[in-house]
């Protein structure tokens, strides 16, 4: 799951757009690179998080920057309004 995008199901942040940055047997790391930044992910639940299926968006989690994953969320939410 690594290097995804996902919504938040669940919580305070509900509909939130997040990377997953880390996975583990229950939880998952996500950041969205301006509140959650790499130096502070968010612990979610897996249960509380819906994978964002398109092909080829699996983003190379080794080398981004908070810019480049707000970048990255910024051109999918465009890209969901603009199909609206």
């Amino acid at each position: 799951m690594n290097g995804l995008l996902a919504y938040s199901l669940a919580g305070h942040d509900k509909g939130e757009v997040y990377l997953i940055i880390e996975e583990t047997k229950d939880f998952v790391y996500v950041v969205d690179g301006a509140v959650r930044t790499l130096g502070r992910p968010k612990k979610k639940n897996k249960k509380h998080m819906q994978i964002i299926k398109k092909e080829n968006q699996r983003i190379d989690i080794s080398s981004v920057t908070n810019e480049e994953i707000r970048h990255i969320i910024k051109l999918y939410l465009k890209g969901i309004k603009e199909v609206k």
